[in-house]
């Protein structure tokens, strides 16, 4: 007896009822998968990554620096404080007041952990090829990021009064309070990214030159409008026509910081003095860079940074020896 063949199943011939290739759906979550990874690629390596450099950045207890955090960080950023008067209290300001603020140690803890975590984002970043980056790298660098500008916002957030009563000076016709405090905090902002937190100074005292200095453009930019778009109204044409307020300093107070800054230069070495006086312009010419004046001296450019690096601390020794910091917080 001949066995039967067995039966095939019946193949339709209609495209609809074709089965789906097996390989179709992962290989379209591929190429999902690799175009995110292209973009995040891109983004990544076209974001600035700006900080402020630091030699202690360099040394072998840089990240134990950056971690460890003095007592007073271990105390809760938000608390309870007697508030404004009522007639000034708003509901911005009063939440102002919740948030305490931070020591001089605490400070110089949050700016050294702000920009040596930029630093590390730069440095890993660097090593990284633009077009083979993996996924895993790329948070490694994003998450750094992420945790600086975590710490930028309470250094923002905790010297936000700051703004609010440099604000109260200058209010007048043409900037409503309100106003003046969103433009002062966005001032804030920039000066929390471009404090160099290595001259051991406090930041108030260099965001407050900053912020006053946006209020008095601020200030003469209404002036200006003022001029020109109610010159009919007599009343309102006196005030326009005032002089313009003078700058954070008097000529006879920026002669004194010339005469000081020139017995600085003198208390240095010849080369270090030479090399101060070119890095940063002070002798009218554009400011050289390491390189240049390695060159010119003959030495490599990791050298000319050293000396500089040492005639800055004596800069600052000097500083602190004849109070430079507090003279010119008294005359702000």
């Amino acid at each position: 007896m001949i066995a039967a063949a067995p039966s095939r199943p019946c193949r339709s011939r209609r495209a609809g009822n074709r089965p789906t290739p097996v390989g179709s759906a992962s290989a379209a979550d591929r190429a999902s998968r690799l175009a995110e990874l292209r973009t995040r690629r891109e983004a990544l390596f076209a974001r600035e990554i700006d900080y402020i450099p630091c030699r202690q950045f360099l040394k072998p207890d840089a990240e134990r620096l950056a971690t460890d955090a003095p007592e007073a960080a271990a105390q809760p950023l938000t608390r309870s404080e007697p508030q404004p008067a009522a007639d000034s209290a708003t509901p911005y300001i009063a939440t102002l007041y919740q948030t305490r603020l931070l020591t001089k140690e605490e400070e110089q803890f949050y700016f050294r952990r702000m920009n040596w975590l930029k630093f590390k984002a730069a440095t890993i970043r660097g090593r990284l090829d633009p077009r083979r980056a993996s996924l895993r790298q790329i948070e490694q660098v994003e998450g750094l990021l992420a945790e600086a500008e975590t710490v930028k916002a309470i250094l923002i957030t905790s010297n936000l009064r700051l703004v609010v009563s440099i604000a109260k000076k200058f209010i007048d016709a043409s900037w409503a309070f309100d106003e003046l405090v969103s433009e002062g905090n966005l001032a804030l902002m920039r000066s929390v990214e471009k404090f160099n937190f290595a001259l051991g100074n406090r930041f108030s005292t260099y965001a407050t030159y900053a912020i006053q200095r946006h209020f008095y453009r601020l200030s003469h930019r209404g002036r200006q409008l003022r001029k020109r778009f109610v010159s009919g109204d007599e009343a309102f044409s006196d005030r326009a026509e005032e002089s313009q307020v003078n700058e954070y300093c008097s000529p006879e107070q920026v002669s004194w910081l010339k005469d000081l800054f020139t017995d600085f230069l003198a208390e240095l070495e010849p080369r270090e003095r030479g090399i101060v006086v070119a890095r940063f312009g002070f002798d009218g010419k554009p400011p050289r860079t390491f390189r240049e004046l390695g060159t010119q001296l003959g030495v490599c450019k990791e050298r000319i940074r050293q000396i500089q690096g040492r005639a800055l601390d004596k800069l600052r020794e000097l500083a602190a020896e004849s109070r430079l910091e507090q003279t010119v917080g008294d005359w702000l």
